[in-house]
């Protein structure tokens, strides 16, 4: 089984007082970059959640950098090319998604790549307006 992690299923592994720390990291463990994968524009989401969360969260951007690098270990980066970025955002706006839900639609195409047959997320809500071959691939860690 291949799988991807989005953003919001990689933060919560390197905060061990996180709410979904747990589950975040022991889905993580399970995989590596043989069957788990995650998309470039989630390192640098990583990188700045981490840089600016509140109070003694926050980590230096040297901090943030291991934790970018043990994703970078664990799982394969998915990048789209420039002519599927474009394809990607045509159908994205094919399905209405506008804002800032075009970050996670970028994603789900990562995702599609890769041909994950599940997406990690805590933010099912934010893939809602995509179509249902990803919406159906939708898990909790």
């Amino acid at each position: 089984m291949t799988a991807f992690f989005d953003t919001s299923a990689l933060v919560p592994v390197f905060y061990g007082d996180h709410i979904h720390h747990r589950a975040s990291l022991e889905r993580f463990i399970q995989f590596e970059k043989s069957n788990g994968c995650c998309g470039a524009h989630s390192l640098a989401e990583l990188y700045s959640t981490i840089t600016r969360m509140p109070g003694r969260h926050r980590v230096s951007g040297e901090q943030a950098m291991l934790f970018v690098q043990s994703v970078r270990e664990r799982l394969s980066v998915v990048a789209l090319t420039a002519n599927e970025y474009a394809d990607a955002l045509e159908v994205s706006a094919a399905l209405g998604i506008v804002g800032g839900g075009i970050y996670d639609a970028m994603l789900a195409h990562c995702a599609l790549k890769a041909r994950a047959e599940t997406i990690y997320t805590w933010n099912a809500r934010h893939y809602a307006q995509c179509d249902q071959n990803i919406v159906s691939r939708l898990r909790m860690p």
